[in-house]
């Protein structure tokens, strides 16, 4: 089966580490192209071309500020990818919880282990003073 072209859809989209790195970066506050450009070490077509797949598949938005076009991630068109995601995020908390259970329970053996225990000193091991 033939992989979807990157603009049919989120998934596909941030399926490139570019494109997740620039979606990070402007997150939390909209940038001109020019400052993704400096922040992140890419090249401007390189940026323009991740920035235009983002806008496609709505997971950026774009507004015109005199000359310069400001990118802001869209949440909204995220929120997809993040319910997918927690999907796994629940699994791996159910995966972390085992694992501490069983590394508590040998580490702190049960009552009924310890009601076998009955500590000895060393002068209960026979006469023997070697």
């Amino acid at each position: 089966m033939a992989r979807a072209a990157t603009t049919s859809d989120a998934f596909n989209a941030v399926a490139e580490p570019r494109r997740r790195e620039i979606l990070n970066f402007i997150a939390l506050q909209e940038r001109p192209v020019g400052e993704i450009v400096d922040s992140l070490g890419m090249e401007q077509p390189s940026v323009s071309k991740h920035l235009r797949v983002l806008l496609e598949v709505g997971l950026v938005n774009v507004r015109r500020d005199g000359r310069r076009m400001l990118y802001r991630t869209n949440a909204e068109a995220i929120r997809p990818l993040h319910e997918w995601t927690e999907t796994f995020a629940r699994y791996w908390r159910h995966q972390l919880s085992r694992v501490k259970e069983r590394a508590e329970g040998k580490s702190n053996p049960s009552n009924d282990s310890e009601r076998d225990f009955i500590p000895r000193r060393k002068d209960d091991y026979g006469g023997s003073k070697n």
